[in-house]
């Protein structure tokens, strides 16, 4: 196995938001944050385990405030635990005014990493020992993370969809294009955060009736490879409803062009907020009515809670040295 130093562990993508990557607000949309996170997160796995890897799950991505055009933008990953094939890794978002390098930190969030072989089959990582007594926090806090992790992941796969759900749904269709394709010849899990992102607009929108804008991502798991040319469904439903946010479950489903089978690729459930004058607003309150849609409106109330019982990121962070 390749030898690897501790200078591999972390990494800082440093670059301008450009004009095409804004929102209609003018600021950076969701999604194009979540793809930053995706490719930083790479960056930082492929260079640790000095493999090809792929995405498995991207954990609350909670969006503190919006990016502007024109800043500085630095995307910091680091790597906090690894286990037998897996790494998890702590990317972080920042941008500055580039006139003073004053850096407020925009997102952060947890990303799992697997390494594979040529042949797509998880292979076994370096192990990485924490260096200092705060990395050892993090990899603590890591570790109680999987489980909730993991409760999440479960509550998820639990829940039932189907026509008898009365909630607001909007579903995107698509072929997944040569431009859409990653290192490995596939569609980068950065790409499908980005069609969840939109997904989930098109839907808190139109339940609106307004301006909404993201402020969470969370339980994005990725269960099978999206491939290029694949005819791609991204369906998006509200299943719960607070004073001014929306909670709505996104599944991603891909299949070939040729056949009506599509098979489920990646799950995540996002919150958006309604907007007035760029203030949070109060939205239309949504009323389960069948049997589906209380059971899917506890589930979202069920994940709020499980939500409070990691403190990985709400940690004081230092800056990567610049």
């Amino acid at each position: 196995m390749t030898a690897t130093t501790q200078k591999d562990s972390s990494i800082v993508l440093r670059f301008l938001a450009a004009p095409m990557d804004i929102t209609y607000g003018g600021t950076v949309h969701g999604g194009k944050l979540l793809e930053w996170i995706d490719k930083a997160g790479y960056a930082c796995a492929a260079g640790w385990s000095a493999h090809y890897c792929v995405t498995v799950y991207v954990g609350d991505v909670r969006f503190t405030r919006p990016v502007a055009i024109g800043e500085l933008v630095e995307v910091e990953a680091r790597l906090v635990n690894t286990g037998r094939t897996s790494m998890h890794i702590l990317v972080t978002v920042s941008s500055a005014d580039p006139k003073t390098g004053e850096y407020t930190e925009a997102t952060r969030c947890v990303t799992v990493f697997v390494a594979v072989d040529g042949d797509g089959r998880p292979v076994a990582v370096p192990t990485w020992t924490p260096p200092t007594p705060e990395a050892a926090e993090l990899q603590t806090s890591a570790l109680r993370s999987a489980q909730v992790r993991a409760d999440i992941e479960a509550s998820m796969k639990d829940q039932v969809y189907t026509s008898a759900g009365t909630g607001l749904e909007r579903t995107l269709r698509f072929l997944a294009a040569p431009s859409d394709v990653n290192w490995g010849g596939k569609v980068h899990g950065g790409t499908v955060m980005r069609w969840i992102d939109e997904a989930a607009y098109v839907c808190a929108a139109g339940w609106n009736r307004g301006s909404a804008i993201a402020v969470y991502a969370g339980g994005v798991r990725f269960y099978r490879p999206l491939l290029i040319g694949s005819v791609v469904e991204v369906r998006a439903r509200l299943v719960h409803t607070g004073r001014t946010s929306m909670h709505i479950s996104v599944h991603v489903r891909s299949g070939d062009p040729k056949t009506d089978e599509r098979q489920l690729t990646t799950h995540c459930m996002m919150i958006f907020v309604g907007l007035d004058e760029q203030r949070a607003a109060p939205v239309p309150q949504w009323v389960p009515v069948s049997d589906e849609d209380v059971a899917l409106d506890a589930h979202a109330r069920h994940l709020i809670d499980l939500r409070k019982q990691t403190d990985l990121l709400d940690r004081e962070l230092p800056r990567a040295a610049r």
